[in-house]
């Protein structure tokens, strides 16, 4: 049986998240990925946020980068430039993050390869896209989601905007250009022709806020900094404190609202003109939340759990990363792999994979995450380079 994306050769010049998380996933279905990257530092999440003496090899790093070769070139060199060139013969598939403009002053941009390959797909991933005032500009997750309103509606009105603990932007990208490079392989299959993906990530984050750009534009409406609070304005939808913890309910609907004061014990409230229909309810958040934390504070979260659910009523306990990998949900799901030692890791590791399984041909990790330049001697003698000459270009700091 054959992975959807074997026998496709990607050049992966990304570092960070968007572009190697994106590329990543294409490894996952079989594609063969060449990393490139700068002799002596490499991708720079290779050190980032890790807490090991091994700054080579971050778990950042691990998780956006299974299924690849490492190679290492120094692009200021016209010799590198060249071996680019001559990878671009076998190669399906480029995909840089370059500040808008840096992979033409190297010679590598999509018109200049494309005239090796005219075939060739090429994706440039940035911040704020190829064209337009803002072009160029570096930019990263927490800035995009200042620049694209995201922060203006995350967070409390007495903490003001915040960013998340996490990369959303970061990855809504890397799987919105994964989509972007399946889609053009096929329409490849299908027609012959290659075709150049400009992929930004200010648009990303529009796109993530769908809904909420499609009420102002279409409405005039803005929330603004709601907090925990659902925004549709129900306050029957928000997180609520337990006795030992907290619980997030979505109540929309009448009847999960009904179920839920019956569930709290409370369903004669119903009947008062504050709680009895959904715009009364929405006229007095304060007065419904009030009630819903008085009677969730009587019991324990998980006592919780095993009514509301059970009453249809759509309940999530607010849980802690290492209480998400002990739910038995999580255990039978494929979204994360441990990759047993090898020669490039002398230690397991775990790789978060992508979000959906497979019957057959799925997203499988067939290698490591590579050392930083593990696979140079390998890539080059396929190019017909003999030792000697890779030696010569190991001593003039090409590779």
């Amino acid at each position: 049986m054959t992975q959807a994306f074997s026998g496709i050769q990607i050049l992966d010049f990304t570092q960070v998240f968007a572009g190697p998380f994106a590329v990543m996933q294409l490894a996952l279905l079989g594609a063969d990925v060449i990393k490139i990257e700068q002799p002596g530092t490499g991708d720079q999440t290779r050190g980032l946020m890790n807490a090991s003496n091994d700054q080579s090899q971050s778990p950042s790093f691990l998780t956006m980068n299974a299924n690849k070769r490492s190679l290492t070139l120094n692009l200021k060199s016209p010799e590198a430039v060249n071996l680019i060139k001559r990878l671009i013969e076998t190669t399906d598939v480029v995909v840089e993050n370059f500040k808008a403009g840096t992979m033409t002053k190297l010679g590598l941009d999509y018109e200049c390869l494309k005239a090796l390959k005219p075939d060739l797909i090429y994706c440039s991933i940035t911040g704020y896209g190829q064209s337009g005032p803002k072009a160029g500009e570096a930019a990263y997750d927490g800035a995009i989601q200042a620049a694209s309103g995201m922060m203006s509606q995350n967070g409390h009105l007495s903490s003001g905007p915040t960013r998340t603990g996490f990369m959303p932007v970061d990855m809504a990208t890397a799987l919105s250009t994964a989509f972007a490079i399946s889609a053009s392989l096929h329409r490849k299959a299908t027609t012959g022709l290659g075709q150049y993906i400009d992929s930004a990530m200010l648009d990303t984050a529009i796109v993530m806020q769908a809904s909420q750009f499609s009420n102002y534009l279409n409405q005039g409406q803005l929330l603004g900094l709601q907090g925990n609070a659902s925004p549709t304005g129900q306050p029957t939808a928000n997180v609520f404190p337990t006795q030992d913890g907290f619980i997030q309910i979505t109540a929309l609907k009448q009847n999960q609202i009904e179920q839920l004061f019956d569930a709290l014990e409370c369903s004669e409230r119903l009947k008062e003109s504050a709680f009895n229909d959904p715009l009364q309810r929405k006229q007095n958040p304060a007065v419904v939340n009030a009630l819903l934390c008085e009677k969730l504070k009587g019991r324990t979260t998980h006592a919780w759990m095993n009514i509301l659910p059970k009453k249809g009523i759509p309940t999530a306990e607010v849980k802690t990363i290492p209480e998400v990998l002990e739910d038995p949900q999580l255990l039978v799901r494929e979204v994360i792999e441990q990759v047993a030692p090898t020669d490039a890791n002398a230690e397991s590791i775990h790789i978060i994979k992508a979000g959906y399984a497979a019957d057959q041909d799925g997203p499988s990790i067939t290698r490591p995450p590579p050392k930083l330049g593990e696979h140079t001697q390998e890539i080059l003698l396929s190019l017909n380079l003999t030792s000697s000459e890779i030696d010569t270009l190991r001593s003039r700091g090409v590779i």
